[in-house]
């Protein structure tokens, strides 16, 4: 993840503060969350991923990872830190509720159509489903921050990010640095 912005990481300080995390409901967690993550779950930070739309169980299972230290990313250990099974369910359900992200901006026909080839070629909506919706334990990747994907493929690639199966490192590999830069482009505008 990058660097927040002193803004968000006050807000999260002050919120990890406020409260012990057992003691506080969802209702009064989430705020943290948007803080960095976009009030309605749209990001507007820079290297933040948008949680609007995302699937519950998904969300359970990277929560569950921060929490268990299985994926480090500060702030975020700190912010699962404590949370129960149920409270993971709950903020599952919670950012499952918020709306999906609206696509980045205008899209280039001929780089959307470019790299509609490369989502079918290298099988994106096999998992991410057809409209890149995400599904299950699968993200929902179309719409996300175009720098929050590329910074991802980047991070699969290279191994530097581990996903809790081998799918996305495997896909990665087979990745030049054109088609990440082509396929975080037209996912985002998607």
């Amino acid at each position: 993840m990058r660097r927040l912005t002193a803004g968000a990481v006050l807000a999260i300080l002050l919120a990890l503060q406020a409260a012990p995390a057992d003691a506080e409901s969802v209702a009064e967690r989430l705020p943290a969350c948007l803080a960095c993550h976009g009030e309605s779950g749209t990001s507007a930070q820079a290297g933040v991923p948008s949680l609007g739309g995302m699937p519950a169980d998904y969300v359970v299972t990277q929560l569950y990872l921060f929490r268990e230290k299985q994926r480090v990313a500060d702030p975020m250990n700190a912010m699962a830190e404590g949370l129960s099974d149920d409270d993971l369910r709950a903020l599952g359900d919670a950012v499952a509720k918020l709306p999906p992200p609206k696509p980045a901006g205008e899209a280039d026909a001929a780089r959307m159509a470019a790299a509609q080839g490369l989502v079918a070629k290298h099988q994106c909506n096999s998992c991410h489903g057809a409209d890149l919706a995400g599904q299950d334990q699968i993200p929902r990747i179309g719409a996300q921050r175009e720098d929050y994907l590329l910074a991802t493929l980047r991070a699969y690639k290279s191994n530097a990010r581990a996903g809790y199966d081998p799918a996305m490192n495997e896909v990665a590999q087979g990745l030049s640095d054109a088609e990440i830069v082509e396929l975080a482009y037209a996912i985002a505008r998607r």
